[in-house]
């Protein structure tokens, strides 16, 4: 498959029109092609030329980083200051700073993981994606996931659809019951009960971890997953991905709240997702009934 940035012509990209622009829900959306073929460019520059030739490092946290991660985020800031002059939430930033940058960011924000999936990333596994989102009043207006080895670009606006390297999500339909459904599942980041629930006597006939959430979301947009869950994201693994699956009539809640959006810390938010309205309101009530004895 030939690898091409994105462009203002692209008729693939949506672009404000009717009411919905004319109401401000585009807002924003004119800049999308920009997006795309900034976040490409990064990708094919600083990101690939290092897989399987970069060392690893350890964060705080214990968590791993790569000198990829470092000059992919160093990259995206020039790429996206010429796109949209706005603070500029990075991962590999103190946490300190991360939350002061969302305290002044009001009116707008870049949301960036420079390298999702750095585990899969050092190690060889073609699993992994930059992910930029543009928030304003805490909601995602724009967002693109990028695989660079699958050549795979998912993207979003507000209002105007999400899409899969030209073709509108989603690309499959979903199974019709959870019985059948394939899960996307982060068993580690769960409850106790409910994760040892899930690994035991799940309610869905399978599921996968493939570890790395802004991909992870997309699939479901895609349909390729048919529900998901979570137990705690960062701001930055969800800013696209929820974007791209809700833009795709997909459905999310928090753990233990229906509204994703109320749960009170944006750095740390769990999650309940589907990409068929029924099948999310079984799955969602089987984990509520299920998170009683957790």
């Amino acid at each position: 498959m030939a690898i091409s940035d994105a462009t203002p012509t692209d008729p693939a990209i949506p672009t404000p029109a009717g009411p919905a622009a004319a109401a401000g829900a585009g807002a924003g959306s004119d800049l999308l092609p920009g997006l795309i073929a900034a976040v490409k460019r990064v990708a094919h520059q600083e990101v690939m030329p290092r897989y399987l030739n970069v060392a690893r490092h350890r964060k705080g946290d214990g968590s791993l980083f790569t000198q990829a991660d470092l000059a992919a985020q160093e990259a995206l800031v020039s790429e996206l200051r010429d796109i949209l002059d706005c603070p500029f939430i990075g991962e590999e930033m103190g946490a300190e700073r991360q939350r002061a940058l969302w305290d002044a960011g009001e009116q707008g924000v870049w949301c960036v993981d420079p390298i999702d999936g750095t585990s899969n990333f050092v190690n060889g596994i073609p699993y992994f994606a930059v992910s930029v989102a543009l928030v304003r009043a805490g909601r995602p207006l724009l967002g693109v996931v990028y695989d660079p080895v699958a050549d795979e670009c998912f993207y979003a606006a507000h209002d105007q659809g999400a899409w899969l390297n030209g073709e509108q999500l989603p690309i499959k339909e979903g199974a019709p019951t959870l019985r059948e459904s394939i899960a996307q599942a982060d068993l580690k980041r769960l409850p106790r009960e409910l994760s040892l629930m899930l690994g035991h006597r799940p309610p869905y006939a399978s599921h996968r971890n493939f570890g790395a959430s802004t991909l992870e979301w997309c699939y479901v947009a895609a349909g390729r997953f048919d529900v998901y869950i979570h137990g705690g994201q960062k701001l930055w693994d969800y800013a696209a991905g929820v974007l791209v699956l809700q833009e795709a009539g997909g459905h999310v809640s928090g753990l233990r709240v229906d509204d994703f959006w109320a749960q009170p810390d944006p750095f740390q938010r769990s999650v309940i997702a589907a990409l068929r309205a029924d099948v999310f309101a079984d799955w969602r009530a089987w984990t509520r009934l299920h998170l009683q004895d957790s």
